[in-house]
């Protein structure tokens, strides 16, 4: 496959901007479309890149946009939707199931070929949250075209690295609260590197083997919810109690942290946490698939207080 232009959709946000980076660095055009331009300007200075405001959810902006590319990278994605309706709300069913099945009417129309979709471990049909049964969707409606597309799937565990909203979300609250109410502790993560995740989608453009395959992708290690919040309160040197919550006060401070402007945790979120988001046994990983580790990354953004980490934080700013 000869890959030259790809369309980027969801390009602007933490993953989009380091296979931003990636494909830029490989001299490969990219087209990622925005509603606000002028809030990435970071990637609007990267070389091969183009920011253009278009609504990606009409289907006709979105055929237009999608021809004269070579390949389409889908990594829209919600965490919260302000309505709760089973098996999943307005929200959830826009983002992740109708816009994969109008990306894959568009890839038809235009005549391109190449999709690669970003879904989630453990995405399922049936799983126990509007997430993850509205992500199983939308991986099946990708899959179903497998006829007519060459198309890919990847699967992340909880993504770190510079500029997430992950351990950075737990660095900010503890060095900031003298104690920490934490529910669901026991939930199980097997977190996986952005910058790997991000080689594996750039990777897997040219690689006629990926094609009609779904992969799994996760950090060497597995974790507790609990392991990780103490891991980071170390790497900040945070004396605040951890308060481990009973289920259902987990859920009620879930249930009032989604009513803020802008939610870092919702009742949603915690019934996602009832499936372990690990690797299962047999799991179909990425060949040649070698993800740093957790403790070898995280300081450098974190704490911030080596050489590296300062170097990286500038790097991230300035979008590189």
């Amino acid at each position: 496959m000869d890959i030259k232009k790809v369309l980027l959709l969801g390009g602007s946000g933490f993953v989009g901007t380091y296979i931003a980076n990636r494909l830029s660095e490989r001299a490969i055009d990219v087209t990622i479309p925005t509603r606000r331009r002028e809030r990435s300007k970071a990637l609007i200075t990267l070389p091969h890149v183009e920011m253009v405001e278009a609504d990606i959810n009409d289907e006709e902006t979105l055929v237009k946009l999608v021809k004269g590319h070579d390949a389409v990278i889908n990594l829209v994605g919600i965490l919260h939707s302000r309505d709760v309706k089973l098996p999943y709300s307005r929200d959830f069913a826009q983002a992740h199931v109708e816009l994969p099945k109008k990306i894959v009417a568009a890839c038809k129309v235009a005549g391109v070929r190449r999709l690669i979709h970003m879904s989630a471990l453990g995405a399922d049909p049936k799983g126990p949250s509007e997430y993850l049964c509205s992500k199983g969707d939308g991986e099946q409606a990708v899959l179903a075209a497998r006829d007519a597309l060459d198309v890919t799937v990847f699967r992340p565990s909880v993504i770190f690295g510079l500029g997430d909203a992950f351990l950075n979300t737990f660095a900010g609250a503890l060095r900031k609260l003298p104690f920490f109410p934490l529910g669901f502790g026991q939930a199980r993560f097997q977190p996986v590197w952005v910058a790997n995740v991000a080689d594996a989608f750039v990777d897997a453009l040219g690689n006629a083997a990926t094609v009609g395959q779904a992969y799994d992708l996760c950090g060497p290690k597995v974790y507790t919810l609990r392991e990780l919040v103490d891991y980071t309160a170390e790497l900040v040197r945070s004396r605040a109690r951890i308060i481990a919550l009973p289920e259902g006060l987990a859920y009620l401070q879930a249930g009032l942290m989604w009513l803020a402007p802008k939610p870092i945790l919702s009742p949603d979120n915690l019934r996602s946490m009832q499936k372990d988001n690990v690797c299962q046994p047999g799991c179909n990983t990425y060949p040649g698939w070698q993800p740093a580790p957790l403790e070898s990354v995280a300081p450098t953004y974190i704490a911030l207080n080596t050489p590296k980490g300062r170097l990286d934080s500038y790097r991230h700013h300035a979008g590189r």
